[in-house]
């Protein structure tokens, strides 16, 4: 038997006895490197789909699963607290036991810790969820419970490894979208992990569910979730666009005007003004892209706008994550090498820029990697983990932008440990100011201008009123402000979720009136097919006795037929009797006849 099958055949009786083996044999394993460039058909060239023989590849085994590389000049390994400068990758030191290495895994962030799901590890897909704690930079592993499946649910394992899949963070639940799967179901599968009981469940949604895929992007916009492309199982990219309304968990598909992006997967998408769109890169089967397309939320309209600045290098399988209006993208590949450098797209002006270059095998220089943002000490930071760059990687860097958010930061009471806080210098501070009095001077409405529309606002004017107030100091004014449309705003959101629990009502009322109907129907399908059973038997015993009638007019007929030769027959012996009587007495007699032939 050839090596490779008879590994496969000892691999197939191990999982079929022992299913857990691998996740605890690779715990002991040292991880090896596998000497290839970054390619976005990486998936296709060094992946083992669950199964299938690995490409022949030239790999080096590390000692103790590391992996002694140079560490690049960008790259600091001191922690935060050393560095002075904005725009500048660092990896700080982590406690716990770091998850193990992975790419196409999904990131989420909810308040102050960071959620890792899922992913792709030597070709095998995974299934476990650890967390960071930003507070105190350590991992750990949750033990999550599984619910019950739905009972009509042929859908698979609620907690069946995947990859390529989308995690996003939503009430105090993280939702895992689409993703591929060792037994792929036919459409996309929702599950929700309740942060508070730590329970996977599936998620029932209503109307027509888009077909199974991964690498597709998924968008969180206000209430609803925006999926675009993707590759589904049977290795075909994708291009179409749906909607998922996490109020009513109701899918729309939408046929948007203009000319879409062609299809791809592994690109990246984010919203801009809770109103636009944006759609950057990918792959398909023989090449990468490096265009822009946006699609405006209102008038479901694809443009095609014009890009400035130093525009990014064709990639895919690049992770992304806005911060106010700047888009920042970090990784992805072009089947040649790793993208170095970490761009932003200001998505008012579309002006690209490179907030910095990094040099090497260094996994922010890879593909397939997460990156999501959190907040230290008031300013956002942007936090990468794993990805794959000829070996898979499980390390955090984190990166303090200069280009200041206009969001308001979700954990800036969240106290930073040493290793980890950002010091602030007299620099930063001025850097600060003049920022704010610069926005304060020049507070005008950018526009994103598309080449075949109207150019539209993308800042709300209110942002627009509160730098100018802040800006001349009316900060009562402000504050009483922000509380009236605090005020406005809770009410409008006591409103809507009056509205939401009684269209829950109504949902639960029309499924319980559907499930009545379904037994009515079930009980009448029955019914039906009772009468049609004893529809079949009468029609047996019909044709039955139509063959009988058959025979037995075959047999009146026989029997006519015999009675009309017995009649004949009757007939001849009675003639032949009478003339038989004629004989000895006609002569004593003196019959004519006799004396005719005696004359």
């Amino acid at each position: 038997m050839v090596t490779t099958e008879a590994m496969r055949l000892f691999v197939k009786i191990l999982e079929e006895e022992d299913p857990g083996w691998y996740s605890r044999a690779s715990n002991f394993v040292s991880e090896p490197v596998i000497d290839m460039p970054v390619s976005h058909n990486s998936k296709a060239e060094h992946a083992v789909e669950n199964g299938n023989a690995l490409p022949e590849t030239k790999t080096v085994a590390s000692e103790n699963g590391n992996v002694m590389e140079t560490q690049d000049k960008d790259v600091v390994s001191e922690g935060l607290g050393s560095i002075l400068v904005y725009d500048q990758w660092i990896a700080p030191p982590i406690n716990g036991q770091r998850p193990k290495a992975r790419y196409e895994h999904g990131a989420a962030v909810i308040q102050d810790k960071m959620y890792i799901f899922g992913g792709n590890h030597n070709g095998r897909y995974l299934s476990d969820l650890h967390v960071l704690d930003l507070r105190s930079w350590t991992w750990s592993k949750v033990e999550s419970k599984v619910g019950a499946e739905p009972p009509e649910s042929a859908s698979p394992s609620i907690l069946a490894p995947c990859a390529g899949h989308s995690v996003i963070p939503w009430e105090n639940k993280l939702i895992s979208i689409a993703g591929h799967t060792k037994d792929p179901s036919e459409t996309i599968q929702v599950k929700g992990f309740d942060l508070k009981t730590g329970t996977w469940s599936m998620l029932k949604t209503y109307g027509k569910p888009p077909v199974s895929r991964g690498g597709q992007s998924v968008t969180l916009v206000g209430t609803s979730l925006v999926i675009f492309g993707g590759e589904d199982a049977k290795r075909s990219l994708l291009n179409d666009l749906h909607i998922l309304d996490l109020e009513t968990m109701t899918w729309d598909e939408i046929d948007a005007a203009g000319v879409p992006p062609s299809p791809r997967s592994d690109h990246a998408a984010a919203v801009h003004a809770e109103r636009y769109l944006l759609i950057f890169g990918g792959g398909s089967h023989a090449t990468c892209f490096n265009d822009l397309h946006v699609l405006d939320l209102q008038s479901m309209e694809w443009t095609r706008p014009t890009q400035q600045g130093d525009i990014p290098t064709p990639r895919a399988g690049h992770a992304s994550v806005t911060v106010g209006e700047n888009w920042f993208i970090v990784g992805g590949g072009d089947n040649k090498s790793g993208a170095s450098e970490t761009v932003v797209l200001n998505m008012s002006t579309l002006v690209w820029s490179v907030v910095t270059s990094v040099q090497g095998r260094v996994p922010v220089a890879s593909e397939g990697l997460s990156l999501v943002v959190s907040s230290c000490n008031g300013e956002d930071i942007l936090l990468s983990f794993g990805g794959y760059n000829g070996r898979y990687n499980s390390e955090v860097n984190v990166l303090k932008p200069s280009h200041k958010s206009t969001l308001q930061s979700k954990i800036m009471e969240t106290p930073a440990p040493d290793s980890v806080s950002a010091v602030h210098n007299a620099t930063n501070a001025t850097r600060d100011l003049e920022s704010d009095f610069e926005v304060g001077q020049d507070s005008k409405i950018r526009e994103i201008v598309v080449d075949n529309g109207d150019p539209e606002p993308l800042v709300c004017r209110n942002y627009e009123s509160s730098l100018k107030s802040r800006a001349n100091g009316n900060n009562e004014n402000f504050l009483v402000t922000l509380k009236a449309e605090k005020e406005e705003l809770e009410s409008s959101l006591t409103k809507e979720k009056m509205q939401t629990v009684q269209i829950k009502q109504e949902l639960s009322e029309a499924e319980n009136r559907n499930t009545e109907l379904y037994k009515e129907l079930q009980s009448v399908r029955g019914q039906l097919a009772s009468e049609q059973s004893r529809c079949f038997k009468l029609e047996v015993d019909v044709a039955e006795l139509r063959q009988k009638l058959q025979t037995m007019e075959a047999l009146q007929k026989e029997l006519e037929l015999l009675q009309r030769q017995k009649a004949a027959s009757e007939q001849a012996m009675s003639a032949k009797q009478r003339q038989g009587s004629g004989g000895v007495w006609g002569w004593l007699a003196g019959s004519p006849g006799h004396r005719d032939e005696d004359d």
